[in-house]
């Protein structure tokens, strides 16, 4: 019998469980994976919105990776919240030495649009995690933020995707659901050396959606872990979160999380 695979998450605690941490572990236990931690800030939230962050000392945040590292054989990893620029140097500095991919969900706003990222830690999130990532999932306005441009076409994600991957990723899937569509929703791969290619799934229409970016990034690494090539690895996970949407419901007040557990339905 094979063992999951050991799955790392760098990110910021949700208190509602709907995204980050809680979102991660949970979509790495219903895809079959074995999660582990490292707790980049605290945030007091709920479905409603976020009431205050609190983040550890950037030597706390390594002495985690640390632990983790020195304890598991790590098959995938992610990062989400970073939250700082002293944390997102730390993180990038550990992590450029390493044998195992990562999948970079630059995180700046929360879905109920408070933010959780610094203003002065864009530049190190730009300049010091990009480099190192192995693929980087902005939705649109993280993308427009990171490439410093506007996106309103698709022809204008292309050119975002470009210039995101001069800037080091290997590889960037820019997220479609801000974009205005007819029932589907289209994420763009784009991959240095190769022709973009577009990836398309249903549009749910809920108002359940809190975690969906953490959700499909822990779902990514996952499938990166289990030794899938990178387009498959996308496609797997764009239909447990399309699932995960279609299946959600809100356990409290507010905007509600994706259903997590679809996953173990299929099992």
């Amino acid at each position: 019998m094979s063992l999951p695979p050991n799955i790392l998450t760098i990110a910021g605690s949700d208190s509602g469980g709907g995204a980050g941490i809680q979102a991660d572990l949970k979509t790495v236990m219903a895809l079959g994976g074995y999660g582990m931690s490292v707790i980049t800030a605290l945030t007091a939230q709920n479905g409603e919105g976020v009431l205050g962050i609190h983040a550890p000392d950037p030597d706390f945040v390594l002495l985690q990776l640390k632990a983790v590292r020195e304890g598991f054989p790590i098959a995938a990893a992610k990062t989400g919240m970073l939250f700082s620029a002293p944390i997102i140097r730390a993180v990038a500095g550990a992590l450029r030495e390493r044998d195992f991919p990562l999948v970079v969900d630059p995180v700046c706003v929360s879905q109920s649009g408070s933010r959780l990222l610094q203003e002065d830690a864009v530049d190190a999130l730009r300049e010091e995690l990009l480099p190192v990532c192995d693929l980087l999932t902005p939705n649109r306005p993280e993308a427009e933020t990171l490439a410093g441009m506007s996106i309103s076409s698709k022809a204008d994600v292309l050119a975002a995707g470009e210039a995101l991957l001069r800037m080091g990723a290997r590889a960037v899937l820019i997220k479609g659901g801000h974009m205005e569509s007819d029932g589907v929703v289209t994420d763009y791969l784009c991959v240095a050396g190769e022709a973009p290619r577009s990836l398309a799934q249903p549009r749910v229409e809920t108002t359940n959606n809190h975690g969906t970016g953490c959700t499909l990034s822990a779902a990514i690494a996952v499938n990166l872990g289990k030794g899938m090539p990178l387009p498959a690895a996308i496609c797997n996970a764009q239909e447990y979160l399309n699932r995960a949407l279609r299946h959600s419901y809100a356990p409290g007040r507010g905007c509600g999380p994706v259903n997590h557990s679809v996953g173990c339905m299929l099992h």
